[in-house]
């Protein structure tokens, strides 16, 4: 009968010619809206008490629009496009419990909006509202807990980042 290569060999064979004839592709593959190769990104504007949070949504977002190479990083005077931002809450909530009065688990939970704009100030495109949260460990010691928060900040940061990235490159 078969032997196992010839079997997973089978299986590669045919899980490509499924993959490739159904249509299926990566998410943000295409070019920012009405051309743009070059964009200003200026930083958040931080609407919470996170001291620091601009800095770190701006990085991540400068991080991933620049990393596929698809998009020069300019001044705002000699962008296509201007990206601009709010951070507009930062709540955390508690989701699982050890007693009434400490709980186990929390969740930082984000809320921004962006704009970007041409030159002359005609948005090109915007989300508002957008939400992302990430859950994080309580400790019974409080420097552990913060740098779980810390920690869980960051990677919401970068969950974001490629959230946007895919919207603003996702060809309709």
């Amino acid at each position: 009968m078969f032997s196992n290569n010839k079997i997973n060999v089978w299986i590669i064979f045919c899980s490509l010619i499924v993959f490739s004839s159904c249509g299926y592709s990566f998410r943000g593959g295409g070019n920012l809206p009405e051309g743009i190769k070059s964009l200003s990104i200026k930083m958040l504007e931080n609407r919470t008490s996170e001291t620091g949070a601009e800095n770190i949504f701006t990085n991540d977002l400068i991080y991933e629009i620049t990393s596929f190479g698809k998009v020069v990083l300019t001044k705002g005077d000699s962008a296509d496009g201007i990206l601009t931002g709010i951070i507009k809450s930062m709540r955390i909530d508690a989701i699982s419990h050890r007693d009434s009065y400490s709980s186990l688990e929390r969740r930082v939970i984000v809320t921004l909006s962006l704009k970007l704009t041409d030159p002359a100030g005609r948005v090109i495109w915007s989300a508002k509202d957008l939400s992302v949260s990430e859950d994080y460990v309580v400790s019974s010691d409080k420097q552990t807990t913060e740098k779980n928060r810390r920690e869980a900040i960051t990677t919401l940061s970068k969950r974001f980042a490629e959230k946007v990235y895919n919207r603003l490159t996702d060809d309709f």
